[in-house]
């Protein structure tokens, strides 16, 4: 039987570029992603690249989100940078970061002008409040989806905890522990790789 964790082999479709990935599809999808969220635009970039689009498996997502995360800047713009660049190269990456940030940058230019006429209205801070709210509503419903895509992988759930912990308890700087955690589970994922190959191998040898 052949492990799951093992990773395919790479072949010429799968490096084709599919068809739909367009650098036109790329900034009206990024663009959507860009102009649906308010204060955090994440769960959107879910659903569009996962559930809609089907750009990234939930697996995938995790993962490049995690790297997203790990590098220096917003990840919601690593995370167009990656997907673009993987379906169109350097191109793809300038489209889909201009498609994220395009059309939020005229809309702060808007609400900005906005907020400074009336941003001291009772109602405007209410709304605001109740627009925090969701954000964060919205954050807790994505780490809940993300969460789900760990069912088969147990073995890195303790990291989850180990990091939460850190960082919201703890209060240990971020570099510190992504530095540590990040290798840690690193290291853990590679020898569940290789264990896994090496029991593949051995099966077709016998």
């Amino acid at each position: 039987m052949v492990d799951a964790t093992r990773p395919p082999a790479p072949s010429a479709a799968s490096d084709a570029v599919p068809p739909e990935v367009t650098l036109g599809a790329l900034f009206s999808g990024f663009s959507r992603v860009g102009l649906s969220g308010f204060g955090g635009v994440l769960p959107f970039a879910r659903r569009m690249l996962v559930e809609r689009q089907r750009w990234l498996s939930p697996q995938e997502f995790n993962s490049v989100l995690g790297l997203c995360q790990f590098l220096p800047g917003p990840n919601v713009v690593n995370l167009a940078v990656c997907v673009g660049s993987r379906y169109q190269g350097a191109l793809g990456a300038v489209v889909a970061v201009l498609g994220m940030l395009v059309g939020p940058f005229v809309v702060v230019l808007l609400l900005g002008l906005l907020y400074s006429l009336y941003g001291e209205l009772h109602a405007v801070q209410a709304m605001l409040r109740g627009i925090s709210a969701v954000g964060v509503g919205l954050i807790l419903s994505l780490g809940v989806r993300m969460l789900g895509a760990l069912k088969e992988k147990k073995v890195y759930l303790p990291f989850v905890v180990l990091t939460f912990v850190a960082i919201a308890v703890l209060r240990l700087p971020l570099v510190l522990v992504m530095g540590v955690l990040a290798t840690l589970s690193s290291i853990v994922a590679y020898r569940r790789i290789r264990r896994a190959m090496a029991a593949l191998d051995a099966g077709e040898g016998a």
